[in-house]
């Protein structure tokens, strides 16, 4: 059987969970604020539950050193300072998810869905399937065959969908592997970036199922002076992907869009035990849930992360980890100005 890799946007769901969640005001009793954490935690249970997920890799931004900011300086510029209860949020998750077992993956001047690219890479290239698991469009891009997305939206993780290649289609369409060009002809506001002016969704999808890719729609433009652009889309459309300024604010999106697919993730899938690999150590699990106070998720936790198919002692909830606590893992570092988070505008995309 086909093993299964779940990879996490760990800044995509902190920031859901923050805004979701912040009417309950969770802290502990010395009022750390912890809703955003035990709610991220939750849908990376539930996931890892509805995928049966065999690893678990949790990607983060480095925000404090972000190569697509320094090279594109508008990139995320208009993004606004964080509220101090999901600036501390975001740093006890990466604590409270490493003390707990899991993998976490803060890439050098990279972003969480570098992360999320090169662990579909690396599973591929071990024969698993992956399973994004993120409420941003971006990971469309990763679709294929051997990765499908598990896009979270209202409704938590059973009311979201599971896209594959042919439920993208159905969605969108347009193929998986054209989802790059379409949305960085569209620009993404959430980040700063402008497309080709006046091509939306209708015209994005209607050039991509006429042409196949945007290259081909300027090569029409440039060669052939726009003549099968001006039939299938409009003669307006020509002038549209004639705009030189245009065309550049598409291959910069493109280039800023492009996962790195080739990271290092330190994970070893055809090991028997290691990073990210499930069962985790159901002691240390116990133990980091129990100081933040997640007393409601340890049954669960347990259940999902510690059992290696005989329930390692979560028969039932409540039960306790009777062993004595092995020496503790060192968390990855991350301080509150490396940290940034996910501006996109919540949608209503509700198919499958």
């Amino acid at each position: 059987m086909t093993k299964t890799l779940l990879a996490v946007d760990g800044n995509s769901l902190l920031h859901r969970s923050f805004h979701a969640l912040a009417g309950s005001q969770l802290r502990t009793r010395d009022w750390q604020a912890t809703w955003a954490v035990k709610g991220a935690l939750s849908q990376i249970l539930g996931a890892v539950d509805r995928v049966a997920a065999d690893a678990v890799v949790i990607g983060f931004d480095d925000a404090g050193n972000n190569r697509r900011k320094a090279a594109h300086p508008h990139y995320k510029a208009h993004r606004t300072e964080k509220p101090a209860d999901l600036v501390t949020q975001l740093s006890l998750a990466v604590d409270v998810f490493w003390s707990a077992g899991l993998h976490v993956v803060i890439p050098d001047g990279l972003e969480a869905d570098d992360v999320l690219a090169s662990a579909a890479s690396t599973a591929t290239a071990a024969g698993w399937h992956t399973v994004v698991c993120t409420s941003d469009r971006d990971a469309f891009a990763l679709v294929d065959d051997s990765t499908s997305v598990l896009r979270i939206i209202n409704g938590g993780v059973e009311a979201s969908p599971v896209l594959t290649p042919e439920r993208l289609r159905i969605l969108l369409g347009i193929d998986a592997g054209q989802y790059r060009q379409y949305a960085a002809m569209r620009g993404d506001a959430s980040d700063n970036l402008t497309g080709i002016r006046g091509i939306g969704e209708k015209t994005g999808i209607a050039l991509l199922n006429a042409f196949g890719s945007v290259e081909a729609a300027f090569a029409d433009v440039d060669t052939n002076g726009g003549a099968r652009v001006a039939e299938v889309l409009g003669k307006a459309c020509v002038k549209k992907l004639a705009d030189p300024d245009g065309r550049a604010a598409f291959w910069e999106n493109v280039e800023l869009m492009t996962m790195r697919t080739d990271l290092d993730l330190e994970m070893d899938l055809t090991a028997a035990s290691g990073p990210g690999l499930l069962p985790v150590d159901p002691q240390g699990l116990h133990d980091a849930l129990a100081r933040v106070e997640f007393h409601s998720l340890q049954w669960l936790a347990a259940r999902v992360l510690a059992s290696a198919g005989d329930d390692a002692g979560a028969d039932a909830p409540g039960a306790v980890v009777a062993r004595a606590p092995e020496p503790a893992r060192v968390p990855v570092a991350v301080t509150a100005a490396a940290v940034d988070v996910e501006d996109d505008a919540e949608d209503d995309l509700t198919l499958f």
